[in-house]
């Protein structure tokens, strides 16, 4: 059994904090927010304790793991705390929303040699894993065009959008994690262009919540992302690797796949209704995954390299999208 402290019981970390406790292999030894009302009403529901401090978990030796869950400004701290006290990381992406202050926590927890992994967690949707397994086969030939689609149900709060970091660092980002991971490519250049059409706000945040981003990768192939925040028909997420000798397809996914048909018209079920009722499932298939690889003396994936990766193509799509011109990817 692997024990495992929650950093974190907001929103994202009750998501975490029933995986954990469902796990057949993992020990849900504590959980610490700092609000501890939270940190309490989730240790009353899945049996364990709150923690009173973060040393206080950094200073327990019988503690395996950290699972951090925290708000993003907290992420970078976390980090770098967790990482001396030998314990394994599993983090919520983004390090940080500066990549100077992620660059350096990065460096931390590569120094100290625990295994550690950024929760991109797309990556662990099957139909991304079939896509994968199919372009590294071989089946499409040389990536030649990429198509992505990101849109979601609804507008985030515009407080929420002000310290999100924009469209790129906070939808976006995923699909430039993806795009990597797939392809087996890195992107050497990008362009994005967006407006805000949802809510006049929008632009105040300062951000966009409509976006078209085209990425050159390393052998000449273009990529193009298009992303929203509101659309009027539920959750839509698209993935397309067209090639040299044929074309595969993540594909548009529904709540079921049965039609109906009369003399009037023909129905079909409709999208998921938001982002998470699509992608929960991949929340435990990334504990799953960061389990096994502790449990094998393996290093999780995605790394912490990765998560940089995705962090420095969303910080140059940003300056793109601000300035109107095309930014080489460093």
């Amino acid at each position: 059994m692997i024990s495992f402290a929650l950093l974190g019981a907001g929103f994202i970390g009750q998501v975490h904090a029933r995986n954990l406790a469902a796990h057949p292999g993992i020990n849900f030894a504590c959980v610490f927010d700092a609000d501890a009302f939270r940190a309490n009403e989730i240790a009353r529901t899945y049996e364990t304790t709150a923690a009173s401090s973060i040393d206080e978990i950094l200073c327990d030796s019988s503690i395996d793991a950290v699972l951090i869950a925290s708000s993003t400004n907290t992420h970078a701290d976390l980090l770098k705390q967790a990482a001396p006290s030998g314990k394994a990381i599993l983090c919520e992406k983004p390090i940080d929303l500066n990549v100077t202050v992620a660059e350096e926590a990065a460096r931390v927890v590569q120094d100290s040699g625990v295994p550690a992994m950024i929760d991109l967690n797309r990556r662990f949707d099957p139909s991304n894993i079939a896509l994968r397994d199919a372009v590294a086969a071989g089946e499409v030939g040389s990536v030649e065009l990429v198509q992505m689609s990101s849109r979601g149900p609804s507008l985030p709060p515009i407080d929420y959008l002000k310290v999100s970091g924009g469209q790129m660092r906070d939808q976006v980002v995923h699909f430039f994690d993806l795009l990597c991971w797939i392809t087996g490519l890195e992107p050497v250049s990008v362009y994005a262009t967006g407006s805000a059409l949802v809510d006049p706000e929008v632009k105040n945040a300062p951000d966009v919540d409509t976006s078209a981003v085209i990425l050159m990768l390393s052998n000449g192939a273009i990529c193009q992302i298009d992303a929203q925040r509101r659309i009027g028909y539920g959750y839509d997420e698209r993935i397309e690797v067209n090639g040299s000798a044929s074309m595969v397809e993540a594909a548009r996914q529904r709540t079921g796949w049965v039609n109906r048909y009369s003399a009037e018209k023909i129905s079909t079920n409709a999208m998921h209704p938001g982002w998470f009722e699509r992608i929960a499932p991949t929340y435990r298939s990334a504990l799953d995954h960061f389990v096994e690889a502790m449990t094998n003396g393996e290093q999780p994936s995605p790394s912490v390299e990765d998560g940089l990766r995705a962090q420095r193509i969303a910080e140059a799509a940003t300056e793109s999208l601000h300035t109107g011109l095309p930014v080489q990817i460093k």
